[in-house]
């Protein structure tokens, strides 16, 4: 596949809403090779590490959550910078034209939820973290982070889509109805909150600090599985402190390498 690259229509709609859906950005045979790992996860508990991946789920209602997911298979590491979307964070997230230009992966997550699931609103542009803040200034994007929800599995009506509140990363006031996220509100009839419905291999880019969340999953059957790359700037650290097995960082190539370490140590 191609890279593809931002349109000027792209970056309207993005600086306007905090969000795109890039459809069909993944092909059908790595969406049978990702589906095939996610088989082959076992049953583990919150805190269990699996190699160098970890289940740790956000909270109790988001369901099964494999963190550092890169780690669980070929498969993960073609999403690092997959053509579908990696000029796009480039772009958006990735410092061009300065001196600390490029790209850190923050968090990689394998996603499985399953009726009943949900996740609670959170972020926006009131009072929003540096890491997440959204800015366009100079003729140049200077987002803090950017994230990949590529969609593994047919997500619609009922599958717990992610729901946004378009523009919510500009606000300078908060949701008056929104609470905050230790309340683990749901967002399924929060005002101006719409659903992104998706089909398998399509992927929403959003700015983080957009409003957003995960729609409540109230179809019994089947599985709402999508992957979440978070991309930042080339100076961040992750989020919860994972760190790369040397084996992983040895194979990959060094631009897939430099993705995940930008920076490397330097030792005596």
């Amino acid at each position: 596949m191609e890279a593809r690259v931002p349109s000027a229509l792209d970056d309207f709609l993005f600086d306007l809403n905090g969000y795109l859906v890039l459809k069909n950005a993944a092909g059908p045979d790595l969406l049978a090779r990702l589906n095939a790992a996610f088989d082959d996860f076992p049953p583990l508990e919150y805190g269990e590490w699996w190699g160098n991946a970890m289940r740790r789920d956000y909270n109790g209602a988001t369901g099964f959550e494999l963190h550092n997911c890169v780690e669980a298979g070929a498969a993960f590491e073609e999403l690092i910078d997959h053509p579908g979307w990696i000029n796009y964070v480039r772009h958006y997230c990735g410092e061009e034209n300065s001196y600390v230009a490029g790209l850190f992966i923050d968090e990689c997550i394998a996603s499985i939820r399953r009726s009943g699931g949900h996740h609670p609103v959170h972020s926006g542009g009131y009072q929003g973290a540096l890491r997440g803040k959204y800015l366009y200034e100079h003729g140049l994007f200077r987002c803090g982070q950017c994230n990949i929800i590529l969609a593994l599995t047919d997500v619609g009506p009922g599958d717990g889509p992610t729901m946004v509140i378009p523009g919510s990363h500009k606000s300078n006031f908060p949701h008056p109805n929104a609470g905050n996220y230790a309340n683990l509100d749901r967002m399924d009839n929060l005002e101006g909150a719409i659903p992104v419905h998706m089909k398998a291999g399509d992927a929403l880019l959003f700015v983080d600090g957009l409003m957003h969340g995960g729609s409540s999953r109230t179809n019994d059957t089947g599985e709402r599985r999508v992957t979440i790359f978070r991309y930042g700037v080339s100076w961040g650290s992750t989020r919860y402190g994972f760190e790369y097995s040397q084996a992983l960082l040895d194979r990959l190539t060094p631009e897939r390498r430099k993705l995940l370490q930008p920076i490397p140590p330097i030792r005596p």
